[in-house]
């Protein structure tokens, strides 16, 4: 029974037995999170709701299988690798075309909003007491794509307990209150009686979830909709820069025992998720092979958050405390707010 590890020693890593052996050794917590993801696509495709909600809500009820030695390997493996390629392939759905459509106005203005959040998260993370850390995290999972923005951030993040248990509350949080306002700020664009282009901007630039949006520009009309999810793409589109200037603010952070945890000067996964985008705008790939990539990518996310829903505990997250809820739900009215004024007051129609 110990052939495995064995093997994984002493063959090199390019070597067939390695890998045959290194899956052996990963399937059990692979599969466990496999289960999981499952689990959360039928209730989500049966009974509603966000599936990665489902996958974290069902990831922390099996806390306890993290402590078993044969799981543990595959679902550390899912809570990094996996998630690191599902990150990737998000660059798939995003074309050249697709941002050059959005005017210069309306490309600032989300710009704007986005550094504006992220720095107003770090701001208050600091008033509230709270980690800079939760702080970009939070600012940059509402500035971006919500719990896939959450997941990308986290992977360049120190990999510390704390900020672990923090990711976990991120991806609850930009889900419940991307939710919320896939139903009220409909509301809010029948009441100020917006126009199809600026209340795709609006809608595009401000909820956090991109199949929220686009339900939520739907709900308005096809023109709304169409707005809305070319802007949120291009938000998207910037979770790369992100990522990549948070991977080398803590390039060099040593957070445990010393250990150089330096890291790439750019990760191999954001490289890959310029090539992926640059695939898709060549208009040589398929859109089948556009399609596969795109439901890869939320396969691969589905099984990271099962992954981090196991290794945290419902006791520490609720140790957590009211603060960065505080800190979550005051970045969204922030986002919200600056980008409907700016809406409004510079009159943007969205794409041309």
């Amino acid at each position: 029974m110990s052939l495995p590890d064995e093997v994984v020693v002493s063959r090199p890593a390019w070597h067939p037995l390695h890998w045959l052996a290194r899956s052996r050794v990963l399937a059990p917590g692979v599969l466990v999170c496999g289960v999981i993801a499952l689990s959360s696509t039928f209730l989500s495709e049966h009974y509603g709701g966000p599936q990665l909600l489902y996958a974290l809500l069902i990831g922390l009820a099996f806390h306890f299988i993290h402590s078993n030695p044969q799981a543990k390997p595959g679902i550390e493996f899912c809570g990094r690798t996996v998630l690191r390629v599902g990150v990737a392939l998000l660059g798939v759905r995003i074309t050249l075309n697709q941002v050059s459509q959005l005017g210069v106005e309306v490309a600032l203005v989300i710009l704007l909003a986005l550094v504006l959040t992220i720095l107003m998260g770090v701001w208050w993370a600091k008033l509230l007491g709270r980690t800079r850390e939760e702080g970009i995290l939070s600012g940059g999972s509402v500035a971006i794509c919500g719990a896939s923005a959450a997941l990308a951030i986290s992977a360049v993040l120190p990999q510390t307990k704390a900020n672990e248990r923090f990711t976990l509350l991120a991806v609850v949080a930009v889900t419940v209150l991307s939710t919320v306002a896939m139903i009220v700020y409909p509301l809010v664009i029948a009441a100020l009686d917006m126009g199809a282009g600026p209340a795709g901007v609006f809608l595009g630039g401000t909820i956090h979830d991109v199949a929220q949006v686009v339900a939520a520009g739907m709900m308005l009309g096809p023109e709304a909709g169409d707005t809305a999810t070319v802007v949120k793409l291009f938000r998207v589109m910037l979770l790369m820069p992100v990522v990549m200037a948070i991977s080398l603010l803590y390039r060099h952070h040593q957070p445990v025992e010393g250990k150089d945890l330096t890291m790439p000067l750019i990760p191999g996964f954001l490289l890959a998720f310029v090539v992926m985008m640059l695939l898709s705008s060549s208009g040589l790939v398929p859109a089948s092979v556009v399609q596969g990539a795109t439901d890869a990518s939320r396969v691969c996310l589905v099984l990271a958050i099962a992954a981090a829903g196991i290794k945290t505990s419902i006791e520490e997250l609720l140790q957590l405390g009211w603060k960065p809820l505080l800190l979550f739900v005051s970045e969204t009215l922030f986002i919200g707010l600056f980008v409907l004024i700016a809406v409004i007051g510079l009159g943007l129609a969205g794409t041309r």
